[in-house]
């Protein structure tokens, strides 16, 4: 049976890529940060949504092309299965259209494989902790699709039971407070829970308990569609 205790500021860690050197090396240098344990891994997609359901980690950090199961469903699946254990995809792919497919399938983290190592420790505390990592090449590709998409291509991109946001999002965000909607923004700029808290001067608490909140009231599932409600509201700008 697997050992899922875990220490309250240890983040742990399930790898997911094919290549067994690569794999070996992300656990050897994600070791060295104390913080951070690597509790298993995975070769295929499968595996590593069995894996997920034994050990429940806070992150997987996952390839996109594995065999069996790319790492497009699988990341689909586990945020079915276990809403809890966020993804945080490390890919050679650098194409918007892996990126927003990845955060269509509910990943909240992309990150290429010639980032440096740093930059993975970022992102994997950032996701771990609420909040979106998104490498900065692509990262401006989520708000261009939006600006430059017409509602029909927004609403062919979201889930059905979300289309109401296409048609009434004015009228929804009426029902957040002003500091709900001031972690809408927060977290829409990509922001992790301990970051908003920092900044508002509450507790990590008050705040998972506003964004669960937020999240409710709106019908958002993902940070896909996050991002996109706060650039329609205006609650974040679009970079030129």
């Amino acid at each position: 049976m697997a050992d899922t205790s875990r220490s309250p500021s240890t983040i742990r860690v399930l790898l997911a890529d094919d290549h067994d050197i690569l794999r070996q090396g992300l656990k050897l240098l994600l070791s060295l940060q104390p913080e951070i344990e690597v509790v298993g891994e995975a070769r295929t997609g499968c595996e590593t949504v069995e894996l997920t359901r034994q050990l429940q980690p806070d992150v997987v950090v996952m390839d996109i092309s594995m065999p069996a199961m790319d790492g497009l469903e699988a990341c689909q699946q586990i945020r079915h299965q276990q809403p809890d254990t966020q993804v945080l995809m490390l890919t050679m792919h650098e194409s918007e259209e892996y990126f927003l497919q990845a955060l269509r399938m509910g990943a909240v983290g992309y990150l290429v494989k010639k980032a440096a190592p740093t930059e993975l420790h970022m992102a994997i505390r950032a996701v771990a902790n609420g909040g979106a990592f998104l490498y900065p090449a692509l990262a401006k590709a989520l708000v261009r699709e939006y600006v430059v998409a017409s509602p029909a291509t927004v609403a062919k991109a979201l889930p059905r039971q979300s289309s109401r946001q296409v048609t009434d999002l004015a009228q929804e965000l009426a029902v957040l407070t002003p500091r709900e909607m001031e972690v809408l923004r927060l977290v829409a700029e990509g922001r992790t829970n301990q970051e908003i808290a920092d900044a508002l001067v509450v507790s990590i608490k008050t705040i998972q308990a506003h964004r669960a909140s937020v999240m409710e009231k709106l019908g958002l599932h993902d940070i896909t569609h996050l991002v996109r409600f706060a650039l329609r509201h205006g609650l974040i700008q679009a970079e030129p």
